[in-house]
């Protein structure tokens, strides 16, 4: 099933989200709708707030990137319980979007590197290092996590330029091809 994004404004996207275990409920079924939101929305990952849920749960899908980095060919991962270990390397800046902010980019620096803790969805545990790209989208999805927006990374400056436009995307001024719900 096709769940509504979260959009900006909504209280669930600043909360820390909770650790679940193998019996949360309908776990099957919310990861196949987690995918299938994601595809539809044409996202590129997609995290359980995005969804209304406050679970620490989110799924990427960078295999579209591999022209650019070829380790990415088949690169879908689903990432529960997720805990960056280390961040390492040089920052560099790239345009990031979010489907719960859309319509806008900005500019993100983040490190070039990082270590994560997770387990998969056959409740498998991993300890993995990424880079490039894949750390990137890890680190975007990690932060949606930790009740933390891409836009939080500009500088004060740029976030007070942004302010009007994110009130607007809150009050639904925005045009999206999928389903979304809004604070109330």
């Amino acid at each position: 099933m096709i769940l509504p994004i979260t959009i900006y404004g909504h209280p669930v996207l600043r909360k820390i989200a909770k650790d679940i275990d193998k019996d949360y409920p309908d776990l099957e079924k919310f990861m196949a709708d987690m995918w299938q939101t994601m595809y539809f929305a044409d996202g590129v990952g997609l995290a359980a707030p995005q969804v209304g849920r406050s679970i620490r749960m989110f799924v990427l899908d960078c295999s579209n990137f591999a022209d650019e980095e070829p380790e990415l060919e088949g690169f879908k991962k689903m990432f529960i319980n997720a805990k960056i270990t280390e961040r390492t390397g040089e920052e560099w800046s790239m345009s990031e979007g979010c489907l719960s902010i859309p319509g806008l980019n900005e500019d993100v620096v983040r490190p070039e590197s990082i270590k994560i803790e997770y387990y998969d969805e056959n409740w498998e545990f991993h300890e993995e290092e990424y880079s490039g790209y894949a750390a990137r989208v890890i680190q975007h999805e990690y932060d949606h996590l930790e009740g933390i927006m891409f836009t939080d990374h500009c500088s004060p400056l740029r976030k007070r330029l942004l302010k009007s436009k994110l009130t607007g995307i809150s009050k639904g001024k925005f045009s999206a091809k999928y389903r979304f719900n809004l604070a109330k």
